[in-house]
């Protein structure tokens, strides 16, 4: 049995691979109101829940969008979306998925959210043969991360997201901007996103090395990792103004608990992941002002959805309004992904072949909520970049907010203010 062979063959049997999908095709084509089934795996529960937290919102503005369906070729097709919690698991984000294609039979597999999620859910529809899109996860991790090859791309499987190149590019113009001490330290956990950013070809290590700075690397550390004190002596003996990394939130929480016990002092401190989200800043207390981020997404990008029109501001006041929470990195990427999928039906000549929505999914050139999207680009097959900024959490009145500070690799995204140093 080849990839090309659909699913819903194998599924039906051996005995009935002739007679399965013409019954199937003939069902979903003659009925009234046929339906594309979307799986959707992302962190719901568990410690990267954070990236999660806006996806019911999300999902149903999507579902109010398209409620009257999706025309392709002549006909309208409802879309049926299809949510799964990874409970921040890569094992259960592999069973979720497997159970998303086989069980549930979708058309199209999409997933977010750091290499746990991304990864094997990109696996899972690489190896059925199913049409699959992803975000939330720095290329490399994924595209490497799965094995993956320039000169032998995946078939089934495609992602948008920026890379290391551009969080290094924006964390040390951010530094420069700073005018410390060039020495960093370095918060690299035993995971595939730790890995990839403290990998001496891909990650840091090179890059810091060309632009002048030191880096201290104590080596991987486990996630959920309770005692950071051999990091912090290395820091202070080293004398790392900086400390950057890759961490989730309660490591990030309890490496910056035990930093201030043990009178560790940086005057910059940017970390991929923790600090993304108002929730996790928050639980910081006062300390948690100043810290430093990448910016993926924010109501100050100059985009604008596809599906609905809305501005990135407008769909972040949507959010708090009916929330009450504040605005998230995650919402624009979200809405995004729903953004290509109902794109991809659009154009797809045959929406129940799976290989004809691959097809469309390779061809896809879409101006989104978080800029175009665009598989010909590169960096890679299967890869297309979106912009990135960096910027820090400050508390101009009574809130804190996430402020742009640094803008080199898009311009176009608006800076909103100056950094502060911590100490």
């Amino acid at each position: 049995m080849t990839r090309q062979t659909n699913r819903r063959q194998f599924l039906a049997g051996a005995s009935a691979l002739v007679a399965a999908p013409a019954i199937l095709r003939a069902t979903r084509v003659y009925a009234e109101t046929p339906t594309l089934k979307i799986g959707y795996v992302s962190p719901a529960t568990g410690p990267l829940a954070g990236f999660g937290e806006a996806d019911d919102y999300i999902i149903e503005g999507i579902n109010k969008a398209l409620a009257g369906g999706i025309e392709n070729n002549g006909k309208t097709w409802m879309i049926e979306i299809i949510k799964r919690d990874s409970q921040s698991n890569p094992n259960r984000a592999a069973e979720v998925a497997s159970q998303l294609i086989l069980e549930e039979e979708v058309d199209i597999l999409t997933g977010a959210a750091t290499p746990d999620t991304t990864n094997p859910v990109a696996d899972q529809a690489e190896l059925n043969g199913t049409p699959c899109i992803t975000t939330d996860c720095p290329w490399q991790p994924y595209f490497f991360g799965r094995g993956g090859n320039p000169e032998k791309p995946f078939e089934w499987t495609y992602h948008f997201f920026w890379g290391l190149e551009d969080v290094i590019a924006n964390f040390t113009a951010l530094w420069d901007q700073a005018g410390v001490a060039k020495t960093v330290g370095g918060l690299f956990p035993n995971d595939a996103d730790g890995n990839a950013w403290g990998d001496p070809k891909v990650g840091f290590p090179g890059p810091l090395a060309e632009k002048g700075f030191k880096l201290i690397d104590p080596g991987r550390y486990e996630p959920l990792n309770n005692d950071f004190s051999a990091y912090i002596n290395a820091f202070k003996e080293g004398g790392a103004e900086i400390v950057t990394g890759v961490m989730i939130p309660p490591d990030f929480g309890t490496f910056w608990a035990q930093a201030g016990q043990q009178g560790f002092k940086p005057k910059v401190v940017t970390i991929g992941k923790a600090l993304l989200f108002p929730s996790a800043v928050e639980g910081l207390g006062d300390r948690g002002v100043g810290l430093t981020s990448e910016i993926w997404w924010s109501p100050n990008h100059p985009f604008k959805s596809s599906i609905t029109g809305e501005s990135c501001k407008q769909l972040a006041d949507g959010y708090t309004a009916a929330t009450g929470k504040p605005w998230t990195q995650p919402i624009g990427f979200r809405h995004a992904l729903f953004e290509v999928v109902a794109d991809v039906v659009k154009r797809c000549a045959d929406v129940e072949d799976p290989a004809a929505l691959v097809e469309a999914i390779k061809t896809t050139s879409l101006p989104t909520m978080v800029g175009k999207i665009d598989w010909a680009t590169g960096p890679v097959p299967n890869v297309s970049k979106t912009p990135l900024v960096a910027g820090q959490w400050q508390k101009p009145a009574d809130k804190l907010e996430l402020v742009i500070t640094t803008n080199p690799q898009a311009p176009d995204i608006p800076v909103g203010g100056q950094l502060q140093l911590l100490s």
